[in-house]
C-alpha cells in the first residue's frame, strides 16, 4: 500500500463534502498539474492518503481511501488530465496543522513542507505513521 496526501480548499470541496458521498467516493478531478496527475497514475485501490485543507485551515483533518484507479477526468475533454476517486475513511480526532508538521523535525523533509502547492503528494511510510499519531487515529 502506498500513501499520498491530497489538498482541498474547503470553500471548492470539505471533508463534510467527501464523507456525504460514502463509499462510492468522488473523483479526484480538476487537477492540472503534470507531476500530481502522475501521482495518481501511480495509486493503486486501497492506496491510503491524508485529506489536507489548505487556505485557511491548513491542517489535515482525516483519512481517504483510492477507490477508483486513474481514469479521464470529467470535468475536461481534454485527454492529457486524468484522476482518482477517493472516498472518505475516518476523520482525525484531532486535525494535523501544517505548523505542527512544520515543527516535528521527523517530517521536514515531506513533500507538504517543501513544495506545499502541490495537490497531490506522496507520503512516506514513516510520514505516515508520525502524522496518524499526531492526528490520534488508528493506523491501518
Amino acid at each position: 500500500m502506498a500513501y499520498w496526501l491530497f489538498k482541498s480548499e474547503p470553500s471548492t470541496w470539505s471533508w463534510d463534502q467527501q464523507v456525504a458521498k460514502g463509499d462510492a467516493g468522488e473523483e479526484w478531478d480538476g487537477v492540472r498539474n503534470y507531476q500530481a496527475r502522475n501521482f495518481m497514475r501511480q495509486m493503486a485501490i486501497g492506496d491510503r492518503g491524508f485529506f489536507y485543507h489548505s487556505q485557511k485551515d491548513k491542517a489535515i483533518v482525516g483519512i481517504v481511501e483510492v477507490c477508483a484507479e486513474a481514469h479521464p477526468d470529467s470535468t475536461t475533454d481534454d485527454e492529457r488530465w486524468e484522476c482518482v476517486d477517493i472516498k472518505a475513511i475516518r476523520p482525525f480526532t484531532t486535525p494535523v496543522t501544517l505548523d505542527q508538521i512544520k515543527a516535528d523535525e521527523r517530517l521536514a523533509e515531506m513533500v507538504l513542507v517543501k513544495n506545499s502547492r502541490l495537490s497531490v503528494q506522496p507520503v512516506t511510510d514513516q510520514e505516515w505513521t508520525t502524522i496518524c499519531a499526531l492526528g490520534a487515529t488508528p493506523q491501518d
